[in-house]
């Protein structure tokens, strides 16, 4: 009995983990672009009045 051929058929080596077709996000901060000093500031002071 050849155990080798039993079993899940392998992936391709090269394949990517990704699914490139898909719609890409557009936009500035689509892939959640780094958020301004300022930005950080207020939303460390909001947090500190929340709680």
């Amino acid at each position: 009995m050849d155990y080798g051929k039993s079993g899940a058929p392998k992936s391709a080596k090269g394949a990517p983990r990704f699914d490139g077709n898909k719609e890409q996000p557009k936009g500035k901060n689509a892939r959640g672009g780094k958020a301004t000093k300022a930005e950080l500031l207020a939303r460390m002071k909001a947090a500190q009045k929340k709680g």
